[in-house]
């Protein structure tokens, strides 16, 4: 009990020696304390720290608050959001502080943003929890019953952990008919128990006695404990062993082996035999000592068997009892000092850290706060801190035991963004033990770098004639801040180029810094020109720099050189005089010429275009004078036309020419006539050049077209004739059938007109006849098969073929009229071709033909062409000589015309160009006529024109034609 009484005073005077150390700390801003009472329940109010230190809820929350303590079980919680602190942990006062008077708990109330922490204690109230504790519940004594009176028997203490009046006060021994109590302090404070014998012992009338011990406390109610003490009375046993010594001292260093003899106690018994053998033992009322050490029962060695800490104990006491066979017994204390040994390394707890801080922090900002503790004593427990002295942080010791970590210079993103800083804590101790903790400390960026250009200035080159859009180059900025301080953006600054804003030559891509040609460049206007991007970062506010950009435009050769001289005009004409006199090397004139252009490309050249066999003039190659090469001679022309090319020296060359006109004269007039005859004659030539080709392009097209028209036409006939061969000879029949009539005036007996259009070449195997009908259907329709039809009207009337109405008075033929069509007129519905295949694409049946006659000869060309002729003339005639109701190309007939009056032209029907015989199908000549009349006399064959030579020959010439 002693061991732990002191225990418990040590550990209490540290920790107040510790909160007066915190009291001098200088990051201190207050200091609460508070008392309570131990064994307090879970979630119990203590106390109401934001208003005792007169903080505002608001800056609890901003500042982070949380209570920090050294020790690894807490206690104590905050709440935040009401300010108070509250218990987290049952607190029990034994546990806690021993027998220490004073107990009370220590901790800190951290705040950051700014970085400040107060001191708070809770004094911790004891209370009558523990009831005074025997660790055995039974002691044994034997007694000799010749134990003379006052003899002392030493009983084991009751334990109570409370402290005060809450703690052990008083014993109480029944029954007393034998024995009484006695009490005697120690110099720890507690008190040995002895039993007294103040009545002899008689074995024979008693030989067992029993007894109740009573411990108890003072507190209210009280409590207590009991214990039973047995006791043997045994024959005589005079003497008591006696230590040699009241106390025994030993000093032992913490580090010590177990099995260690630590010291060795001794006593002497003058009694005999049995009665004086001793032995020894250490009192088991505190358990812990008979863990640590133990004692040889017949030696009185003492030993160290467990592990003693100075940090948990400086001092051990320990009470050894020397005990007789007969009973008697003694008692004696034995003192054991540990001395420290440096077995402890510097503990280092972070109280408040940053996780980051800004680069322009003033310096001796407080970055980190943290303790340092060491449980070693004296030099080993003094611990130094200390940091890498190339950053730029230095650490401090503001008190005991607490450091702060403060910024000692400028800091810097760009240099170094990140540190890791080591605090290294090392002990005074030999040898010296040391601990250290790795700080990451981020330096977040602030705007104060400007944007950089790669350069100082930028000089360019571009082409004239570019693109517009077209890149020209770039320019390229950075910023050594980060994130979006780092983010350059860049910008066109307003200026001018010749009075034009530069935003209208070029523009900057404000991401990527590429400069963009907005106009085409002219070299000729502008040769170079100059403006400023300024590179902006995204900072707030944000930081900027500006830069020189000058453009140069580079030539190309995109202009012909221009001719000053001569001038040509459309009203005027330059000529140059030159007299038969003129020496070799007369300078005539000097052609002056121009190049917008700079460099190689305006280099100039001269040259004569096509120059005579025997030249009369040269030019110079670099100055363009044209001068004489030889003498004038009388072949040469009075007017010479010279054509000067003019060239650059561009890739590739351009040129322009320009004609001077020279004449060969001595005198003004010579001059006057060469010029107007000049004139004309270069006019004419212009002009007869431009028709000599226009003509010799026509006709070469004409000679074209009529080479493929001829032999597309040899090839036709060609055809034509072959088929015509193999098919005979035989032609169809061309039948005359007048189905209907047509009414001219209106006033006829038909309902319909049919117009013929006849369309006749020299050759009747090409001819084509075409049917027009009218819109009405009352027309006769043609059958392609061979086979008549009629309309749908009429076409069951079995008599349709047998109503005819009798001619008109105004009947009129002209006996000379040949057979055939005699104009061309309209049709509608059917075509009739003839061909050499014996069939017709559209006609009548054969059954309506009438036979023919053949011919007697065949005709030559020239009757050919003389039977057209006259039929064209019996036409134009007939057509003078009919009046209304007359028959020309379409007759009019009365009611009374029959087709008797009407000559039959189906037989001999004269087909000019054509050798073939036209015959009659005889199924045709075997019908009778429609109206069983006599038929008509047939009409005469005309005659035919004699065939002269002058006849041949002129048929000839048309046939050439």
């Amino acid at each position: 009990m002693n061991a732990v009484a002191t225990m418990s005073a040590t550990s209490m005077t540290r920790q107040v020696a510790w909160f007066i150390f915190l009291l001098f700390l200088s990051p201190v801003y207050g200091l609460v304390s508070y008392s309570i009472p131990e064994e307090m329940a879970k979630g119990s109010f203590i106390g109401n720290v934001a208003q005792d230190l007169s903080l505002s809820l608001k800056r609890l929350n901003s500042g982070n608050a949380r209570i920090y303590t050294t020790g690894s079980a807490e206690y104590i919680e905050l709440d935040r959001e009401n300010g108070v602190l509250l218990i987290k942990e049952r607190i029990d006062r034994e546990s806690l502080c021993g027998k220490t008077s004073t107990c009370a708990l220590y901790f800190q109330l951290v705040l950051d943003n700014p970085m400040e922490f107060y001191q708070v204690s809770i004094e911790i109230i004891d209370i009558n929890d523990n009831a005074p504790n025997f660790l055995k519940t039974e002691m044994t004594f034997e007694i000799s019953e010749s134990a003379h009176t006052a003899a002392r028997f030493l009983l084991e203490k009751a334990v109570d952990p409370d402290i005060g009046v809450n703690g052990l006060q008083s014993y109480k021994l029944e029954p007393t008919d034998n024995f009484l109590l006695k009490l005697h302090s120690q110099t720890d404070g507690s008190k040995n128990v002895e039993m007294i014998l103040q009545k002899p012992l008689d074995r024979e009338t008693r030989d067992k006695l029993t007894l109740l011990l009573t411990a108890m406390d003072g507190g209210d109610p009280p409590m207590s404990g009991t214990v039973q003490i047995y006791i043997n009375v045994l024959d005589v046993n005079d003497n008591a062993p006696v230590f040699s010594q009241p106390i025994y001292k030993a000093a032992v260093t913490e580090n010590v082996s177990r099995g260690t003899v630590l010291t060795k106690v001794s006593s002497s018994d003058l009694d005999q035999g049995s009665n004086g053998e001793i032995k020894y033992s250490i009192s088991r009322s505190i358990d812990m000592m008979s863990n640590l050490f133990e004692i040889d029962e017949n030696s009185g060695e003492v030993r160290l068997v467990g592990e003693i800490d100075y940090e948990k104990a400086k001092h051990y006491q320990i009470d050894i009892k020397a005990k007789d066979h007969g009973g008697l017994s003694d008692s004696c204390k034995v003192i054991i000092d540990v001395i420290d040994v440096n077995d402890n390394s510097p503990i280092i707890n972070l109280m408040s850290k940053s996780k980051s801080v800004p680069e322009d922090s003033p310096q001796n900002t407080v970055v980190a706060i943290m303790t340092v503790q060491d449980p070693d004593s004296e030099s080993n427990g003094k611990v130094h801190c200390l940091i890498d002295e190339n950053i730029p942080f230095s650490i401090r010791s503001t008190s005991n035991d607490f450091y702060s970590l403060v910024t000692r210079s400028s800091l810097d993103r760009e240099t170094q963004s990140e540190y890791n800083i080591t605090v290294i804590c090392a002990d005074e101790g030999i040898p010296s033990l040391s601990s250290s903790v790795i700080l990451n400390l981020q330096i977040s960026d602030v705007n104060d770098n400007v944007p950089v250009f790669e350069q100082s200035s930028y000089v360019t080159y571009v082409l004239e004639n570019n693109t517009p859009g077209f890149s020209i180059f770039s320019v390229k900025a950075s910023d050594a801040d980060w994130n979006q301080n780092s983010r350059v953006s860049y910008i066109l600054e307003d200026s001018s180029v010749n009075g034009v804003p530069v935003s209208s030559y070029v523009s900057v891509n404000s991401e990527s810094g590429v400069v963009h040609a907005v106009r085409s460049m002219d070299y000729e206007q502008i040769k170079d020109f100059e403006f400023r991007v300024k590179a902006q970062d995204g900072g707030s506010p944000p930081l900027s720099q500006n830069v020189t950009v000058k453009v140069f435009i580079l030539d190309q050769n995109d202009n012909s050189p221009q001719i000053l001289y001569p001038v040509h005009t459309s009203s005027s004409l330059v000529t140059e005089l030159v007299p038969h006199s003129a020496d070799v090397g007369y300078l005539v004139t000097k052609v002056v010429a121009v190049d917008v252009d700079s460099g190689q490309n305006a280099w100039l050249s001269y040259k004569l275009l096509k120059p005579a066999d025997r030249p009369l003039f040269e030019v110079g190659l670099q100055n363009g004078e044209i001068r004489t090469i030889r003498q004038i001679s009388d072949k040469d022309s009075a007017r010479q036309k010279l054509t000067i090319i003019v060239e650059d020296n561009g890739k590739p060359p351009r040129s322009a020419s320009v004609s001077v006109n020279v004449a060969v004269a001595d005198s003004f007039p010579e001059v006057i006539s060469e010029f107007n005859d000049f004139t004309y004659d270069k006019k004419y030539n212009d002009n007869l050049t431009f028709y000599l080709i226009l003509a010799l392009a026509v006709v070469s097209f004409l000679f074209i077209v009529s080479i493929v028209t001829i032999i597309s036409a040899k090839c036709y006939r060609w055809r034509r004739e072959r088929m015509f061969y193999k098919s005979g000879g035989n032609l169809p029949v061309i039948p005359y059938y007048p189905p209907l009539y047509a009414d001219v005036g209106g006033t006829g007996t038909l309902q319909h007109a049919y117009n013929y259009d006849t369309c006749r070449s020299t050759d009747s195997r090409m001819s084509d006849v075409k049917y027009v009908r009218p819109c009405s259907q009352s027309v006769l329709h043609v059958d392609l098969s061979g086979r008549e039809t009629v309309t749908r009207e009429k076409k069951d009337d079995p008599n349709i073929f047998e109503e005819q109405k009798p001619p008109n008075t105004d009947w009129r033929f002209s006996q000379n009229q040949r057979p055939g069509p005699s104009g061309c007129s309209k049709l509608e519905s059917a075509e009739l071709r003839w061909t050499s295949n014996k069939r017709t694409r559209a006609g009548v049946p054969p059954e309506g033909a009438v036979g023919t006659g053949p011919w007697p000869n065949p005709p030559t060309e020239a009757e050919q062409l003389q039977a057209l002729m006259a039929a064209a003339n019996e036409v134009s005639e007939a057509t003078a000589t009919l009046g209304p109701g007359t028959m020309g190309l379409s007759t009019r007939y009365s009611p009374q015309f029959t087709l008797q009056h009407v000559p039959d032209y189906r037989q001999n029907v004269y087909i000019p160009g054509s050798t073939a015989t036209l015959t009659a199908n005889p199924q045709q000549q075997a019908l009778p006529p429609p109206q069983a009349q006599a038929p008509p006399p047939t009409q005469a064959e005309p005659p035919k024109a004699a065939q002269t030579p002058a006849s041949k020959k002129k048929s000839a010439k048309k046939e050439k034609k």
